[in-house]
């Protein structure tokens, strides 16, 4: 027999169950960040932050101008750890086909 106390429903007492739902949290986020390099046309990150992310002309400009100036710039997220992976790899395989050094990687939200 469980040493666990049960309530007159014969179910776990209260204060296991709110045990048990603070274990539960909501999984991680994760953003996808493209870093500056001295070799990738600026033209190029925003073909890719268009054709990956959906993003408009505006907002891929900007996004650019923060990876050339500030060295960094995330490109998308918040997204699932899968997801952002999987935005990862579609980048370096874009950037690998077109000959460019891109470095994009998946950082926690």
């Amino acid at each position: 027999m469980s040493s666990k106390k049960r309530d007159s429903d014969g179910g776990v007492d209260l204060i296991d169950r709110e045990k048990e739902k603070q274990k539960l949290r909501p999984p991680s986020k994760y953003k996808v960040v493209f870093y500056n390099d001295d070799y990738t046309p600026m033209e190029f990150v925003m073909i890719t932050l268009v054709a990956i992310f959906r993003k408009s002309a505006d907002e891929a400009y900007n996004i650019m101008m923060n990876v050339h100036e500030k060295g960094r710039g995330v490109a998308g997220g918040p997204f699932s750890k899968e997801i952002a992976e999987t935005k990862v790899s579609k980048v370096m395989q874009f950037a690998i086909q077109n000959g460019h050094p891109l470095k994009a990687v998946a950082e926690k939200d």
